[in-house]
């Protein structure tokens, strides 16, 4: 089971393929039709690849979104409300479309909230976050029965304590690869549900990620994406087996793979970023010079409200180690705005501290509570509209480093991972993920190419390099 087949063209249009993409991404089966839907992380999307794989296997087939399914597979999403929303907006909608679907709903809304789920009655199956790997079998079991009615398998998450592996998981739409490393965490922000949703941390073992990576290389991906819930913890559930591995140890393994020329992290805690961890990493000369270090707050004292494990001043020096050794170093990172008691001069301290370090994208949130969470019952919650107005400046902030920063690299060469061709450009982007365009015949073909490439103008409304 491969990524399917690239020929240069836009590929949201390209019906050979029937795939359909719903908010970040989407999708469907059937054999017996079936739309498969994603929301939410990079995690959804593996599992949400790794289902469909399965069901392809078997027979089944994915249809367009115009088009009628006969089963509609809705992985949710529940780290904001906004999330839950729209998993619940698509659920009544798909009944619609085919009133005699089977609908199946899995996913963190679906571990954290079933019983909300079970009111709806459009839903025929309910599967928790380990319920995931049986899914074919699951459904089929359904399909069989005379008398159908809702099914739910939700399991306690909270007790398990090894990695499920779905496998190698080689099916991917993109030539950038996603691949599922830990599931689980064990912070317990006080905003955050997902541990109750995920559970506690636990690690894939090295050898099957890198025998998952090499069938993926072996097809022609050059790029991939290490994904998890929480994935500085990685290892540390070993402690228990006798065993010392940590993340860096994985990635040194996935570094010799041959055919992937490109490593790329995923969110990452900026405690583990040590002068240790950055040597060794630095010696890896796949690794990309993006860092998603995740922040949520530049003021302390939210920080500590929030659960966080680390102060500014230790955020700062991650920073700082990492620009050290790589020169060209991109940051981005996510913010809350609104959390719970997050006074005028706290905000201003965010503020500050997101201008000194300088980050090339700001990724913002407006607080939500989840009903489960300390914050949820945090004193001092704040207005809608004050949420909006600091969100509204974050964002402008975001805009003009990232402009600023593309600016800066108008005359220079760099070399572009080329991923689709859409109105008459190729995309793509760097290892420090700015996005670069070119156009280009659609005849010469650089999807799945890394080419070098002069910049010579930044789009400021897109924030994308043009190229020649």
């Amino acid at each position: 089971m491969g990524k399917r087949k690239k020929d240069g063209k836009n590929r949201k249009n390209k019906n050979r393929w029937k795939v359909v993409i719903v908010w970040k991404t989407k999708k469907i089966i059937i054999k017996k039709g079936l739309l498969s839907l994603h929301y939410g992380c990079k995690v959804n999307q593996y599992e949400t690849n790794a289902m469909e794989q399965q069901f392809i296997q078997k027979g089944y087939k994915t249809v367009e979104n115009s088009e009628r399914a006969d089963i509609y597979i809705i992985n949710t999403c529940s780290v904001t409300n906004m999330a839950e929303r729209k998993s619940r907006q698509m659920l009544r909608r798909v009944k619609e479309i085919n009133k005699d679907a089977i609908l199946v709903v899995c996913g963190c809304y679906a571990q954290v909230a079933k019983n909300e789920l079970e009111k709806i009655p459009e839903i025929d199956i309910i599967l928790g976050i380990n319920e995931k790997n049986n899914i074919v079998e699951k459904v089929e079991e359904y399909m069989s029965k005379n008398e159908k009615t809702m099914e739910t398998a939700v399991s306690d998450v909270s007790i398990q304590h090894e990695f499920l592996d779905f496998g190698d998981v080689t099916y991917t739409e993109k030539n950038r690869a996603v691949i599922k490393v830990q599931d689980g965490c064990n912070m317990f922000c006080t905003y955050c549900i997902i541990p109750y949703a995920r559970g506690r941390i636990r690690s894939r073992k090295i050898e099957s990620v890198v025998s998952e990576i090499s069938k993926i290389a072996s097809q022609g991906i050059k790029e991939v994406v290490i994904t998890g819930i929480h994935i500085a913890s990685y290892g540390k559930d070993f402690d228990e087996e006798g065993k010392k591995i940590r993340l860096i140890d994985l990635l040194e393994r996935i570094n010799q793979i041959e055919g992937i020329e490109r490593i790329r992290l995923g969110s990452l805690e900026p405690t583990i970023i040590d002068e240790e961890f950055a040597k060794r990493l630095s010696k890896l000369e796949k690794i990309c010079d993006h860092f998603h270090l995740s922040l949520q707050s530049g003021c302390d004292e939210t920080l500590k409200r929030m659960n966080r494990k680390y102060t500014t001043e230790r955020y700062k020096q991650s920073v700082d180690i990492l620009r050290n050794v790589y020169p060209n170093v991109n940051f981005t990172t996510d913010v809350i705005v609104g959390f719970p008691g997050e006074t005028e001069e706290e905000f201003n301290e965010t503020y500050k501290f997101l201008e000194d370090i300088n980050f090339y994208k700001i990724h913002v949130f407006k607080y939500s509570p989840r009903r489960g969470t300390v914050a949820e019952k945090m004193q001092n919650q704040i207005d809608g509209n004050i949420k909006e107005i600091r969100s509204n400046k974050l964002i402008e902030l975001s805009d003009k480093n990232q402009n600023s920063y593309n600016e800066k690299n108008i005359g220079k060469q760099v070399k572009v991972l080329f991923e689709e061709y859409e109105e008459g450009y190729f995309k793509g982007h760097t290892t420090n993920y700015m996005e670069v365009k070119v156009k280009r015949d659609e005849e010469e073909n650089l999807v799945d190419k890394i080419v070098p490439i002069e910049i010579v103008d930044n789009d400021r409304e897109t924030k994308e390099l043009i190229g020649k």
